[in-house]
This record gives structure tokens, C-alpha cells and sequence, in this order.
């Protein structure tokens, strides 16, 4: 086996987003793409001597780029990789694995939501020892060094068979190829009661977890009908496909309609849930009501306590800003802190860290806890079947008393998918200019409380965060907030978040796009949309 060093130059365009670097399939596979940014990881993380874990959700192209990966890490002299059989890792598992093993961090070969396939998106990204994404002064010293690259090292060797569980060898680095699910299913076998919930599906009670052809299916299988008891046929959409089965993995209203339809159909089952390319997002859903994220959020918080790795208590709650404030009067209730950061998993990892927040989530279908440093689909499902269990009440039930207790945030997502770029900057520029005029005005019969574009500093570290998003709020607790996504690979996604609140007792049951009407008008209205960007609908509503 020979190490080769392989001249470059830098190739345009190669910053990490929200949450690595996401491009076209066919990008990633062009002469040096993939080597080039794989080699300014290593360049910025040092490999000499150091163990990495790596996998992928098993989008097309998977495979291929973990042998490279491989192959460059044995040449940048990396001691041992810990890698999925297959290549395969869900994101919380790979987050797990890190943790568990004492990893000095991990690739993940994922695009997450985003639709695979040889025409469709792939991404790679880099999380640290403490298993969480890469923060952005270590992902902005990555696309720097992409700037400047003039060689890769890779050695020339056979493929690894990422086939079998076992130990290889490539180089003199140690590849140790690891079943994907087993450490994973033990770690949520010790924070839920697994008792509890066998016995609820040993009475009869009835589930549908649509893993949508992506990653989950596996673990979903493993966990729900193997472990727990629930009925062959469970979990569908269970095999992981390099195309997801031509779906959208992004588990929303909009693009896990089929279970949508099940579970408002006469013989739903008692719950439904779905979850994301990569596994670290969820949507739970009731029979006959679904359940927002912030919501879900929300009723995990203040039910935590009844899942046996959350006996003692949460230490605190953060969310995104986008995300309802619906967790905000939980933690309130609980007296423990409250947390508002920006969009991005990231951002919740040094609160974890230092002790501030046990569960965060995002309104973007992401739960998760201190247990990994990932959002995690599967354990937002497993505690809401924890909680299902304990209180033998259904999902409908739960939520009405939570509504009367706290109040009702009632949210909407509304996503413009594939503006152009120019259309959707010019748009942002204008709202910003226009930020400082907007108090006291009234709009759709409510007064403007505030007007900003949210900044963040970081409680621990100090670190500061602009431009997260433009924040408009009124006096009577209603807000929306527009920001331009950094996951998509094509154009702008501008995101739409939409909240009114009703404290109670009336007003707790209306259709959520009827009671936010006034709020969704005076977005249009104030940001000028339509004149913008030319659309006057959103393409998915969550």
C-alpha cells in the first residue's frame, strides 16, 4: 500500500452550513470535491494518532465516499476508525459512538432531510469528542483552509469490506467495523422503561413509525418489534434505500402524507411517528391530531420525570428561536432555566455541556437530550411511548391538559422552497432596513411590541452569533420570524415561523392556520413577500 499526495487547488464554494457541507450528489463525486474538503477536516482536526468514528444515513454515494475517507484517513495517519457496517450510522448513533468510545470525533456522511440519489443531495460534516457538530469557529477554519489547499494524501489500497462486523486492517490504521444499532438500542433501553411500554403493546396498543426507506428503519425495527413487542409490520418503509425509495425523508405533514392519512383514518392506529434521512428528526402524531414539534417539545419537558433516565429531574430547557415558547412555560412552571438560541444543533451543545440544559429541541422536527449531542428521532418516540405507558392516556388526552395548564402556543411553519438567491437577500436587506420603524405600529389589529434580527451570545463560552433571523413581536404575545435556510442545495429556502398565544380556557381547540390568520397577514404584509419573491403561498405548511 502506497500513500500517495495528490496535487489540488482549491475548489469555490466549499462552506459548511447549519450543519456541514451539503451539494448536489454529482458535486460531491467531481474531480478532488470530496478529497479536498475531507483533507482541510484533517488539516484543521490533526489526525496523527487519533480515532474517528464514521458513517452515513446510506444515500447514494455512501459507500463510495467512506472508502475514500478511509483511505484518507490511513494516509493522514490516523491510528483507528470506528466505522458502521455498511458504512451505516444513524446521527445520534454516530454521536453515541464518539461518546461512548472516547473518540477524538467523527464524520458523518449525511444530508439529513434532504432527498438521495444520484441527481439528488449528499453532505458530509465533522463532529467534535463531546459528539455535537462541529461550532462555528472549527467549521469556518475548514472552509478557510478549502481556500488554500494545494494536496490531499490517500493510499492506494482494496476497498475495506465495511460488509462484516470485525477488525481490518488498512495501512496500519485500525478499521473496526461495528454493528450500527446494538449500543445504540442499549443506551435507550437504560434511560426508558422498556417494561412499561412492552406491556402497553402487549395489550393491545397500536403503532405505525415510518422510517421513510432511510436510516431509522433498522434501529425502529431492532427497538419497537424486537425489544418492546410491538406487532410485526410496525415499522414501514423500513429498509434503507440509496434513494429513500424516491421520498422526501423529511418527516412533516407535507411529505410523510401516507401516515398523515393512516392516522386520521378510521382505524388509525393509538400513535404514529416518522422520522428523517439520518435519523435525528421526529414527527409524533396522535390518532387524529398531530402533534407540532414545539409542542412535542413542550409535553416532553413537563413529562420528562417519568422516563426512569430523567427520574431526578431536568436541569433546564433550550429551544431554537424559531421554535414556539411553549417549552419557555414549562421550565418556568419547573423552575429551572430557559433557553433561546439559534437555529442549529450546534448551539445547544456547550449548554449540555456545562450542565445548563438536560432536552432541547427545534421546531424543525428535532428533540433531543443530554444523552447524545444530536438531536435524536427515535428517542423523542421512545419517551413519548415512556409517557404514553405511565399515564394510559392517549395522545389527544395529553396534550388537551397540557393546553389547559400552560396555555396553547399556537405555531405554524411555512417554508418558500427555491427562491433565488438575489430575490430572497434583496428581501431580507429590505425587512432589515426597515426594523427600526415598526414599533408601535399596528397591524392586522395588533400592536408592535419589538422588531430585531436576533443575536445570540453564548452563556458559557461568551461567543457571539448575528443575523439569526428577523423577529417582529407584538404586544399580545403573537411573533413571526423569517430567516433563509443554510440546508437546502439549490437557491434560498425563506422560512416563515408563525406563533399567536391563547392563555385559556377558551380558545384551546381551533384549527392553528385559522387562529394564526391575523399573524400570517401581517408577515406577508410587513416583509412584502409577494412583491419580492413573486410567491403569495408557501410550498409546505408544518
Amino acid at each position: 500500500m502506497t500513500i500517495r499526495t495528490i496535487a489540488t487547488t482549491p475548489i469555490a464554494g466549499q462552506k459548511p452550513g447549519t450543519s456541514g457541507l451539503r451539494k448536489k450528489t454529482p458535486v460531491f463525486m467531481g474531480h478532488h470535491y470530496l478529497e479536498n474538503f475531507v483533507q482541510s477536516i484533517f488539516d484543521v482536526v490533526g489526525a496523527q494518532g487519533k480515532t474517528f468514528i464514521l458513517g452515513g444515513d446510506g444515500r447514494y454515494f455512501n459507500d463510495r465516499a467512506a472508502q475514500v475517507i478511509l483511505r484518507m484517513a490511513a494516509a493522514n495517519g490516523a491510528a483507528r476508525v470506528i466505522v458502521g457496517q455498511g458504512a451505516i450510522l444513524s446521527t445520534p448513533a454516530a454521536s453515541h459512538l464518539i461518546r461512548l468510545n472516547k473518540t477524538d470525533g467523527g464524520i458523518i456522511m449525511s444530508a439529513s432531510h434532504n432527498p438521495g440519489g444520484p441527481e439528488e443531495d449528499f453532505g458530509v460534516k465533522f463532529n467534535m469528542p463531546n459528539g455535537g457538530p462541529a461550532p462555528e469557529g472549527v467549521t469556518e477554519a475548514m472552509y478557510k483552509r478549502t481556500t488554500e489547499i494545494t494536496e490531499y494524501r490517500i493510499v492506494e489500497a482494496q476497498d475495506v469490506d465495511l460488509g462484516r462486523v470485525g477488525r481490518t486492517s488498512l495501512a496500519g490504521m485500525v478499521v473496526d467495523v461495528v454493528d450500527p444499532v446494538a449500543d445504540y438500542a442499549a443506551l435507550m433501553e437504560s434511560l426508558f422503561d422498556f417494561g412499561a411500554i412492552r406491556a402497553m403493546f402487549a395489550s393491545g396498543f397500536r403503532m405505525r413509525m415510518d422510517s421513510m426507506c432511510a436510516v431509522t428503519g433498522p434501529y425502529a425495527v431492532e427497538i419497537l418489534e424486537r425489544r418492546l413487542g410491538a406487532a410485526p409490520g410496525t415499522c414501514v418503509n423500513a429498509v434503507p434505500l440509496p434513494d429513500f425509495g424516491g421520498m422526501h425523508p423529511d418527516p412533516n405533514p407535507t411529505w410523510a402524507k401516507t401516515l398523515m392519512d393512516e392516522m386520521f383514518g378510521e382505524s388509525a392506529p393509538d400513535f404514529g411517528a416518522a422520522s428523517d434521512g439520518d435519523g435525528d428528526r421526529n414527527m409524533v402524531v396522535g390518532r387524529g391530531i398531530y402533534v407540532s414539534p414545539s409542542d412535542s417539545l413542550a409535553v416532553l419537558a413537563a413529562n420528562a420525570h417519568l422516563a426512569p433516565g430523567y427520574a431526578k429531574g431536568l436541569k433546564g430547557v433550550a429551544r431554537s428561536m424559531p421554535t414556539s415558547a411553549a417549552a419557555d412555560r414549562v421550565a418556568a412552571a419547573l423552575g429551572i432555566g430557559s433557553y433561546e438560541t439559534p437555529t442549529g444543533w450546534k448551539f445547544f451543545g456547550n449548554l449540555l455541556d456545562a450542565g445548563r440544559a438536560t432536552i432541547c429541541g427545534e421546531e424543525s422536527f428535532g428533540t433531543g437530550s443530554d444523552h447524545v449531542r444530536e438531536k435524536d428521532g427515535l428517542w423523542a418516540v421512545l419517551l413519548w411511548l415512556n409517557i404514553l405507558a405511565v399515564r394510559k392516556q392517549t395522545v389527544a388526552e395529553i396534550l388537551a391538559e397540557h393546553w389547559a395548564r400552560f396555555g396553547r402556543n399556537y405555531y405554524s411553519r411555512h417554508d418558500f422552497e427555491a427562491i433565488a438567491s438575489d430575490k430572497a437577500d434583496a428581501m431580507m436587506g429590505a425587512l432589515r432596513g426597515a426594523l427600526p420603524g415598526l414599533k408601535g405600529q399596528a397591524v392586522e389589529g395588533m400592536v408592535i411590541a419589538a422588531a430585531d434580527d436576533f443575536a445570540y451570545t453564548d452563556p458559557v463560552d461568551g461567543s457571539v452569533s448575528t443575523k439569526q433571523g428577523v423577529r417582529v413581536l407584538f404586544e399580545d404575545g403573537s411573533r413571526f420570524v423569517l430567516r433563509l435556510s443554510g440546508t437546502g442545495t439549490e437557491g434560498a429556502t425563506l422560512r416563515m415561523y408563525l406563533e399567536r398565544y391563547a392563555p385559556g380556557p377558551g380558545g384551546l381547540d381551533l384549527d392553528p392556520q385559522a387562529a394564526l390568520a391575523p399573524v400570517i397577514r401581517a408577515a406577508h404584509g410587513i416583509a412584502r413577500i409577494a412583491d419580492f419573491t413573486g410567491r403569495k403561498s408557501p410550498d409546505v405548511v408544518t
